[in-house]
């Protein structure tokens, strides 16, 4: 893909996710369940409910996974993105659903309280409540990969650091699309990409965090978890696109996970937006294709 055809690309996402965006919160919330919905009428997937501490919580299956005699055990535990407002296990299917497809693996999506109805820290307790019921499914942490997209990935950062610091078994790894990891805007891609951002923007990002922090400290390593001690953290493995605005909170991110000797694998996506991996697009499957290979 050459250069101006990436940039109609990026012109053509802008307009659809424009229409996606709606003052209206539960507006926008019901928009995307509706566009999550669609894909329930696959029939090469299975959608499973299960209750979870009175949240609602589905597993994905792609069914020829299923039947192949050379099954993929892993299981995914995986938290949905939508700047902490948004967003629900109905909607992640057009992530879930190509994770699923690519690794083999069964996910396990969940929904959590969103603000500004309920700020911090109702995600992160829900996020708890979510995890401990997985567990009483009978699968072992020390198996499981966490994943998760935007706030998604802030929210799986948080819930390791808690696990950990509660001395609880740790998951075998974590995978983040274009994490959001810092609520002070640290970095300086919310400048230098927020004229080719496509789909987030400082505003957007701004009002995030007025929602979303209530009384918390936005240096807090559980709001933002770019200031964390990784020590004895699990691998993790980071996607992000160059032309979005959160792309050095994945830098930064990384870093970090150096800096303690975290095993940690950084893709960076020449021409990308903020989780292009939903888009129907070639680098998207490419990407899909990446973590697989990262799980195997």
């Amino acid at each position: 893909m050459n250069e101006k055809q990436n940039k109609r690309l990026m012109h053509l996402v802008k307009r659809a996710h424009g229409l996606l965006e709606n003052n209206d919160i539960q507006k926008q919330r019901t928009v995307q369940n509706q566009l999550g919905n669609i894909l329930g009428n696959n029939k090469n997937y299975k959608f499973t409910p299960q209750t979870a501490y009175n949240l609602y919580a589905e597993w994905t299956d792609y069914i020829p996974n299923e039947l192949a005699t050379d099954h993929n055990d892993a299981v995914i535990f995986y938290c949905h993105g939508g700047g902490y407002m948004t967003g629900s296990c109905v909607y992640a299917r057009e992530l879930t659903t190509k994770l699923a497809r690519h690794t083999g693996a069964r996910i396990f999506c969940f929904d959590y309280r969103l603000a500004p109805e309920f700020p911090y820290p109702a995600a992160v307790e829900d996020a708890m409540s979510a995890w401990n019921a997985f567990l009483s499914c009978g699968y072992h942490a020390e198996n499981v990969i966490i994943a998760g997209d935007s706030a998604g990935g802030n929210l799986a950062l948080v819930l390791t650091l808690i696990l950990r610091e509660k001395n609880m078994t740790l998951p075998k790894s974590l995978i983040l699309f274009s994490p959001w990891t810092d609520m002070t805007s640290s970095g300086k891609s919310y400048h230098s990409k927020e004229l080719i951002d496509p789909v987030l923007s400082n505003e957007y990002i701004e009002k995030a965090i007025s929602s979303y922090l209530g009384s918390a400290s936005a240096l807090s390593p559980y709001v933002s978890p770019l200031f964390a001690d990784f020590k004895n953290f699990p691998p993790v493995y980071i996607q992000v696109g160059s032309n979005e605005i959160l792309l050095d909170d994945s830098r930064q991110l990384y870093k970090q996970l150096l800096k303690h000797n975290v095993y940690a694998k950084l893709d960076i996506f020449d021409g990308m937006w903020h989780v292009f991996q939903m888009s129907p697009i070639m680098k998207a499957e490419k990407a899909m294709q990446k973590v697989s290979l990262f799980i195997k």
